[in-house]
């Protein structure tokens, strides 16, 4: 494939926006945290750690508000794809598209009803082969389990039924027989968690019986043995498992019903009847004996305490996850569509609802005592742990915000369709769709002292591109460009624009015919000495990527790819090129 490099001069200031061009809406705020997308609803958070990343995946609620023309309220009945965001800075996502689920268990026949409420884990075998494990909600009526060898995909169903049913053993009477939890312990053992829904004709509002936790065999895609009850009081939905200090952490969801039995618990331990739809946990060093576990309490009530999030979020599903030594609370609520609603140009149905968002915040833990502090949900979120690095090669689908982004998908640069994204598999390349006033941004980026000579902008189409570091603010630079086909686009800046951390840095695009937005990535030298392929160190392997960043272990694979590379000073470099 040839480039062509169109080399232009940016300006330091730029002309006004062209007074015809009005600036998308923008529903989650610049200086939000919450929700995890602006643009996509998604709910039932479930991540892992890969390789210094986070990987976040959850029920794909976009794909039911499509379904419903936009209006109408969230009957779940038609998701059938689950949606993948990652991120190492905690405040800049990168939307990875979604999974297929129905697609990819096509053998399961009439067995396959939905796909919702993943949890997810991976491990290395003996034979250093890494393995990755999504499991998820067949709808309520049973548990399915992919595999893949990335946390990106290809995923595929290694089983041509569900995991678990009604049939399994261990598991009848159980009213709901979904959202799994999932974990590995300390000795490689898998073990996971399930069941939810009203009471048993047996039960009771305090003991439902619909808890049920079983052992994994070594394979991860069976149960070793029977299926055993767990004495969650009030419990409803949302099961969830971690691992602290050697021992187990079950999290899940309680009811609506009343607590009027509530004293009837022995192993209450002194604490107060648990909220309405709150998240409670429990602990065990057994956690195949029922009387092991000890319950701890409440750490999400669901009385208003939500901050500025607003208490009408409906039902509640979260995930615990510590990462880069700090532990994280995602959970899902219905911030951006209340955003919506309550916005002048309200793009949503009055008659909506039920779409809900991920979103995260930081929770106290005490590891070594498996305490839980409760927590209060807030739109700000999470502070950056580490700044971006405008330096290395940034997907356009990474970002803080947005506004008027719609997300499609192309494979190897030739086959361009106008279908959303959302019921592809994540393993397709991804870029975003631009109209005018359109824009996307980034938090915290870190430029430097010397500052960015040159910028790269893969794209194609017609447009203009505007720098700002606010919204409705004078941009600060100005590039425009033209190509008919994907190609990288390279300017050269004025360093003293570009030099310090940025908290919020947009690319608006006031002017855009046919623009499809692929990547973009800074340079502290001038356009002519772009860090060429001659300066990397002999002595390190490069490692090759596809261009939503799974390992390509093909080194002699042809097309469009993302390079990693050390510099001759020992720096980490990424770039994209044609092999």
């Amino acid at each position: 494939m040839k480039q062509l490099l169109t080399i232009a001069m940016m300006m330091a200031m730029s002309l006004h926006v062209n007074a015809q061009t009005t600036i998308a809406q923008n529903y989650k705020g610049t200086a939000n945290g919450n929700p995890i997308s602006p643009c996509v609803f998604c709910a039932d958070p479930t991540a892992l750690e890969y390789n210094g990343r986070l990987y976040l995946y959850g029920t794909n609620d976009t794909q039911q508000y499509i379904k419903n023309n936009k209006t109408g309220s969230n009957g779940y009945g038609d998701i059938s794809s689950l949606v993948i965001f990652s991120t190492d800075d905690m405040v800049n996502w990168t939307f990875h598209g979604t999974i297929d689920v129905r697609k990819l268990c096509s053998s399961w026949g009439w067995r396959f009803a939905a796909s919702w409420a993943p949890s997810v884990t991976w491990r290395t075998t003996a034979e250093g082969k890494e393995e990755f494990f999504l499991y998820f909600a067949n709808s309520g009526g049973s548990v399915g389990v992919l595999k893949a060898s990335s946390p990106l995909g290809p995923w595929t169903s290694p089983l041509s039924k569900p995991m678990i049913d009604a049939d399994t053993p261990g598991v009848s009477p159980c009213n709901w027989i979904f959202d799994p939890g999932v974990v590995i312990d300390d000795d490689g053992t898998g073990y996971i968690a399930f069941g939810g829904g009203d009471p048993q004709s047996t039960g009771s509002s305090l003991w439902p019986g619909n808890s049920r936790i079983a052992k994994l065999k070594p394979s991860m895609t069976a149960l070793d043995g029977a299926a055993v009850k767990m004495p969650a009081p009030y419990l409803f939905e949302a099961s969830e498992l971690n691992m602290m200090n050697g021992r187990y952490v079950y999290t899940y969801n309680t009811s609506w019903s009343d607590r009027n039995d509530w004293n009837k618990f022995e192993g209450r331990n002194g604490q107060p009847a648990p909220s309405s739809c709150s998240m409670c946990y429990m602990v065990s060093d057994t956690p195949l004996d029922p009387d092991s576990w000890e319950y701890r309490g409440e750490y999400v009530p669901n009385e208003g305490n939500f901050g500025d999030l607003g208490s009408d979020w409906g039902n509640n599903h979260t995930h615990l996850h510590k990462f880069q030594d700090k532990f994280y609370l995602f959970y899902h609520g219905n911030v951006l569509e209340k955003t919506m609603k309550n916005s002048k140009d309200n793009p949503m149905d009055s008659n909506a609802s039920g779409y809900r968002s991920l979103c995260v915040n930081e929770i106290t833990v005490d590891e070594e005592t498996q305490t839980i502090s409760k927590i209060t949900m807030t739109k700000k979120g999470v502070s950056p742990i580490k700044p971006l690095d405008p330096y290395l090669l940034q997907q356009a689908e990474t970002m803080a915000s947005c506004g008027g982004v719609n997300y499609e998908d192309f494979k190897n640069i030739k086959t361009i369709t106008s279908k959303n994204t959302l019921g592809n598999d994540a393993s397709e390349n991804m870029y975003i769709k631009m109209a005018p006033g359109s824009w996307t941004a980034v938090r915290n980026v870190d430029f430097g002292e010397k500052g960015a000579k040159s910028f790269v902008l893969r794209a194609k189409g017609t447009g203009t591109l505007e720098f700002r570091t606010a919204s409705k603010g004078q941009p600060i630079a100005t590039v425009q460009f033209a190509s008919t086909e994907m190609e990288d686009h390279v300017f050269e800046i004025d360093p003293e624009t570009f030099k310090g951390t940025k908290n919020l840095f947009f690319l608006v695009f006031t002017e855009a015919t046919n623009v499809q937005f692929d990547a973009w990535q800074f340079f502290e030298t001038a356009p002519n000495a772009i860090n060429p392929l001659s300066t990397l160190n002999s002595q390190l392997s490069t490692h090759i990527y596809d261009l939503n960043g799974r390992r390509l272990q093909n080194a002699n694979r042809s097309g469009l790819v993302i390079e990693q590379y050390q510099d001759v000073n020992g720096i980490t470099r990424t770039r994209k090129r044609v092999k």
